[in-house]
């Protein structure tokens, strides 16, 4: 079993790509990966970048056509966070079943903006009792017949640097979002990834990162995760992955592999 190995980043080093992973396409047994990580991480245009990079097909959850989130799920959690929690339930489960067919088929590589599994951290921060229990009794149902992913990349970011993205972004029904939803969420993923025992992973922090106004973040990013899908093909126990990339930006990678 890969054991995290979180450390700080001592020195500033050059990231520099090997040419083994100059690829345009991905090659061996890493065919699903999912791109983890709370509201405002990045895992969007992250998947966007990497499928057009790599030649993956992209899977993006259904966000802004959800009618419950976009409705006032933000404003009133109460009101709206079980018939949001299963609208995403029901449309994830609809495009893993699409994932499945597409990996039986052997029709390229999958990369998601989201983990079927983390479904339960939502619901567990949002329903009641009584709807969790409804919940669960619907995705235990379903999630045995789903692919589990091969590697799952889990953007860590800081609260405030989560918030900031968000307000960015100024997407209209998340204008009421609210700092201490964002940091229970924050710190669900936290706890969630700490005693995280599904297939391998890697924990980027990305609070100083910006793969999308800086070519050199996503070009580090990127070799993070071609070096890890490497090691996991090779088949290697340990995993050194913590560098920097210019711009001042430190920043830190931890892999594991249950």
């Amino acid at each position: 079993m890969f054991r995290p190995a979180v450390r700080p980043v001592r020195q500033r080093r050059s990231f520099a790509i090997p040419p083994t992973l100059r690829t345009a396409r991905i090659v061996g047994s890493v065919r699903h990966i999912a791109i983890e990580g709370a509201i405002g991480a990045g895992k969007t245009s992250l998947v966007h970048l990497l499928a057009a990079d790599l030649d993956a097909r992209p899977v993006l959850e259904l966000v802004e056509e959800n009618p419950f989130l976009t409705g006032g799920f933000y404003h009133d959690l109460e009101r709206f966070a079980f018939d949001t929690q299963m609208f995403f339930l029901l449309s994830r489960l609809r495009q893993q079943r699409e994932v499945a067919r597409t990996l039986a088929a052997g029709e390229g590589t999958v990369l998601a903006d989201y983990c079927f599994d983390k479904d339960n951290i939502f619901a567990l921060l949002t329903l009641g009792a009584e709807d969790y229990r409804l919940y669960e009794r619907v995705f235990r149902a379903f999630r045995a017949e789903l692919p589990a992913p091969d590697l799952v990349v889990y953007l860590r970011a800081t609260t405030d640097v989560l918030l900031r993205r968000i307000r960015r972004r100024d997407r209209f029904f998340e204008r009421t979002i609210r700092e201490p939803y964002v940091d229970s969420l924050n710190r669900s993923y936290e706890e969630y990834f700490a005693s995280f025992s599904g297939p391998a992973h890697v924990t980027v922090d990305v609070s100083s990162i910006d793969w999308v106004g800086r070519p050199a973040d996503y070009e580090a990013i990127r070799a993070v995760i071609l070096r890890t899908i490497a090691n996991i093909d090779a088949g290697q126990g340990s995993f050194d992955l913590f560098e920097e990339e210019g711009d001042g930006a430190e920043w830190e990678a931890s892999s594991t592999r249950g």
